[in-house]
């Protein structure tokens, strides 16, 4: 016997669905496709941690192989560039270039930002409810946590004030964070509210 499933849930997902869909298809746009476009925005907001290819496959939810093809792209167009992990010299850094910056600036994401402005959704509460919904999403796939170092429990908020290095320290590593670091995405994010 089919599961009947509730109309609003069905309604959502099909939305979800759509505007994935059209998501999707805007970031065609300045010689990018949708994964350079999506792998120069992680790799601009991701912690010293998370510049890895490794890290990002895992954010992507692809393959290293894929990745690999990604970055070779974005470098070939002068938006990325590869360089030593300095605390492992035989891991990949990536870093955005000023070009890739710039490019960064014309990020056809922002036309969702600007829909979303002119929406009248309450913002807050729509981001905790996609939040919560992309959480639910990633443990039901088995993917990796991913976010902001500040709302992870690994950070530990004024712990090395001493510090000149950061006013702030990983509970993870032991590192220093800046107030800037604790702004980024990283790839050892553990959720307070779940533990992931």
């Amino acid at each position: 016997m089919a599961e009947t499933r509730s109309e609003p849930e069905s309604r959502v997902a099909e939305l979800v669905n759509r505007l994935g869909r059209a998501v999707h298809c805007i970031q065609f746009a300045h010689g990018l496709n949708p994964a350079q476009w999506e792998t120069l925005r992680y790799v601009a907001r991701a912690n010293r941690y998370s510049r890895t290819p490794t890290a990002l496959a895992a954010y992507l939810g692809t393959t290293k192989g894929t990745v690999s093809q990604t970055v070779k792209a974005l470098e070939a167009k002068g938006y990325l560039r590869r360089g030593p992990q300095p605390a492992d010299r035989r891991a990949c850094r990536l870093d955005v270039t000023d070009a890739g910056l710039e490019i960064l600036g014309q990020d056809p994401i922002r036309d969702i930002e600007s829909a979303l402005g002119n929406s009248g959704l309450e913002i807050e509460s729509a981001l905790v409810q996609l939040d919560r919904m992309l959480r639910g999403m990633r443990s039901a796939c088995g993917s990796r946590s991913f976010g902001v170092c500040e709302c992870c429990d690994h950070f530990r908020d004024a712990a090395a004030i001493a510090d000149t290095a950061g006013p702030h320290r990983c509970g993870l590593t032991g590192e220093p964070l800046s107030n800037s670091d604790k702004t980024r995405i990283c790839v050892d994010f553990r959720c307070p509210e779940d533990g992931n």
